[in-house]
């Protein structure tokens, strides 16, 4: 496969660059506040509430108990990678050597997972995290971990399939699992080819990206959350849901997921049926008669009792995040992408971020995690914060996303 180079330098913010100099300065001075309150209280709490014996230790935080108290966890759990690549960004956005100690340090704390092949959350936890970094830094060491990781992730692909496989448990409900979400575990995949020139991670990206278009999608474009698979013949065993509302919902994050994912799968292949793919998410998404007016969704498109349902601000950052992203390859409709991820990190902004000091340094208020099972219901997440701060960063140059270079 041939090599593709991608500017990888360190860009200082010019919030002269934004539309709205203003209030985004203001939320990059909030990101950068709330992040040191993170950095004071996330070795507090390791002290306080130390790993039993036997049991990892946490390293990341992820969101706040039912009583208020912040959560952590340890380098195995899905959003672990989350918070090292939430500083890596906020050192791309200032340039200030504090933000990179600190995305080094818990960088550091999630390589352990490049050997993990329980699971398929290797992009949400390395490339978040790592790919950040080395795309910032061009440390060979962080090289090496994301070619690692991504070979582990590679064992969990069935050929029959087309797909990698999702979760390993819930084995009494799923033979073979293929969850809407493992879109964005992709990205890296196609990383390590850019970075090795060994096209097998290529090949086993775009499989599962054709298997998933071909079986996740509604007619009206809307995602399934998870489709299982006959491991005999390849074929689709059921469609069904885990954290939706019922299974032929359209749970939102599920939706952002497919958008990012189809944005970010045109991005690394120039393939136009992923671009055309993710034009149709957005319009299912814009078009959606419960949608509310300030674009940030309810945590189900379908959820029955709707005005009164909890939103998901994570989704709607990872909304607009992909949008600002899709705003680049679409001429057609690139000032409707970008006019809609203005208004939504606007609204996320002025409506949605705590208050400097408060929710124990946490950006973003207002997510669900899973509904259904009454976990993380109106709280603040990680990956709420990192897809909002990185819209932001997409906001100023015009949208393109962050590959990695071959270096």
């Amino acid at each position: 496969m041939k090599n593709i180079l991608i500017g990888v330098g360190l860009t200082v913010l010019s919030t002269q660059a934004f539309g709205q100099a203003a209030p985004i300065k203001k939320t990059l001075k909030l990101a950068e506040t709330q992040a040191s309150l993170l950095l004071k209280q996330v070795p507090q709490a390791m002290q306080a509430k130390p790993a039993a014996p036997g049991k990892p230790a946490p390293v990341s935080p992820r969101t706040l108990t039912p009583d208020g108290e912040l959560a952590l966890v340890p380098s195995r759990d899905w959003t672990s990678g989350f918070f090292p690549g939430y500083l890596w960004l906020l050192y791309e956005a200032t340039g200030r050597q504090k933000w990179r100690a600190a995305a080094e340090t818990y960088t550091a704390n999630i390589e352990p997972e490049k050997t993990n092949a329980t699971t398929h959350d290797m992009g949400f936890k390395v490339y978040c995290s790592f790919g950040t970094g080395y795309r910032l830094t061009q440390d060979p060491a962080y090289r090496a971990v994301i070619l690692e990781a991504a070979r582990t992730l590679s064992t969990r692909f069935n050929p029959k399939v087309g797909a990698l496989r999702s979760w390993d448990h819930h084995r009494d409900t799923w033979g073979y699992p293929v969850i809407i979400d493992n879109m964005l575990n992709l990205e890296l995949l196609f990383a390590a080819t850019r970075l090795s020139g060994d096209s097998s991670f290529y090949r086993i990206a775009v499989s599962h990206a054709n298997t998933t278009l071909r079986n996740h999608f509604r007619p009206d474009f809307s995602s399934y959350h998870v489709v299982d698979y006959d491991t005999l013949t390849g074929q689709v065993a059921k469609k069904t849901t885990h954290q939706g509302f019922a299974n032929e919902s359209a749970w939102a994050r599920g939706q952002a997921w497919a958008l990012y994912g189809y944005t970010m799968c045109y991005r690394e292949t120039k393939n136009k049926a992923y671009l055309v793919q993710a034009e149709k998410v957005a319009r299912f998404i814009f078009n959606h008669p419960n949608l509310p007016k300030d674009l940030i969704p309810y945590w189900d498109f379908n959820a029955p009792n709707i005005p009164n349902e909890p939103r998901d601000a994570s989704a709607g950052a990872v909304i607009a995040s992909a949008l600002y992203e899709l705003s680049a390859y679409s001429p057609a409709n690139s000032a409707l992408y970008r006019n809609k991820a203005e208004l939504i990190t606007s609204n996320l902004t002025k409506h949605y971020t705590a208050k400097p000091g408060s929710s124990h340094g946490f950006l973003l208020l207002h997510s669900t995690g899973s509904k259904p099972a009454n976990s993380e219901v109106d709280v603040p997440l990680i990956y709420a914060d990192y897809y909002f701060l990185e819209a932001l960063l997409r906001s100023k140059n015009s949208g393109v996303g962050n590959g990695l270079s071959n270096k």
